[in-house]
C-alpha cells in the first residue's frame, strides 16, 4: 500500500512538473514581464518617494513597454532596461527609453523591434556577441532568468531614482496547473497519514 502511495504521488508531481514545464515562456505566444520600481531598489538605495511600476509584453520580437510612474524629484532625464544582472548588482544599459514625460509623474509606453540594432546600447550590442540576434537572445535569456531591471534617471539622482528588478508573470494556467498537483500531492500525503 505504502508502495502505491509513493508511486501515485512521484507519478502526479513529475506530471505536474511535466505539464508546468510544458507551458514555460518558449512555448507562449506572449510573455509578460512586471517590475515595482522605488528608490530603495536603486543600489546604492535613493531617498525618494518616487515609485512606478511597468509591464513589459514580449510577443515573438516585440517587446512592448508600459511604465507609470508618480513623485519623481524631477522629469525623467532617461530611462533604460538595464542587462544582465542579479537583484543588488548595477549593470549597463541594454535598451533606452524615448519618449518619456517630461513631468515628475505620467506614463509611458513604447513598442521596440528587438530585431533592430537600434533598440540596444552599441556597448551592450558588442557586449552580447556583436549583432542584434545576439543582443535579443542575451536580453530575452536575462528577462527570462529575473536579471534585468527597469529604472528612471532624473537630475537629482543621475545613476537613477527608481529602479525595479524585471521579474517573469507566471500565465494563469501555469499557476492553476501547479496548484492542482499540489493538492493531489497533500491529498495523498493526508491518506498516508491517516492509515499510517
Amino acid at each position: 500500500m505504502l508502495k502505491r502511495i509513493l508511486l501515485t504521488s512521484s507519478l502526479i508531481l513529475v506530471l505536474s512538473l511535466t505539464v508546468l514545464s510544458l507551458t514555460l515562456p518558449a512555448n507562449a505566444d506572449s510573455i509578460t514581464y512586471t517590475a515595482i520600481l522605488s528608490g530603495a531598489n536603486e543600489v546604492p538605495p535613493t531617498p525618494t518617494t518616487g515609485t512606478g511600476s511597468a509591464t513589459f509584453v514580449l510577443t515573438g520580437d516585440i517587446l512592448f513597454i508600459d511604465e507609470a510612474f508618480s513623485g519623481l524629484t524631477g522629469p525623467p532625464a532617461a530611462g533604460h532596461i538595464h542587462c544582465c544582472a542579479p537583484v543588488g548588482v548595477n549593470a549597463p544599459v541594454a535598451v533606452p527609453f524615448s519618449g518619456l514625460p517630461s513631468s515628475t509623474s505620467g506614463t509611458f509606453t513604447n513598442t521596440v523591434d528587438l530585431t533592430l540594432a537600434s533598440s540596444y546600447t552599441a556597448a551592450f550590442i558588442t557586449a552580447s556577441g556583436g549583432t542584434a540576434a545576439d543582443a535579443e537572445t542575451a536580453l530575452i535569456n536575462a528577462l527570462n532568468s529575473g536579471n534585468t531591471y527597469s529604472n528612471l534617471h532624473t537630475a537629482l539622482f543621475p545613476g537613477g531614482e527608481i529602479r525595479g528588478q524585471i521579474a517573469l508573470t507566471p500565465e494563469p494556467v501555469s499557476l492553476l496547473l501547479l496548484g492542482t498537483g499540489l493538492i493531489g500531492v497533500v491529498q495523498i500525503i493526508r491518506r498516508r497519514a491517516s492509515f499510517g
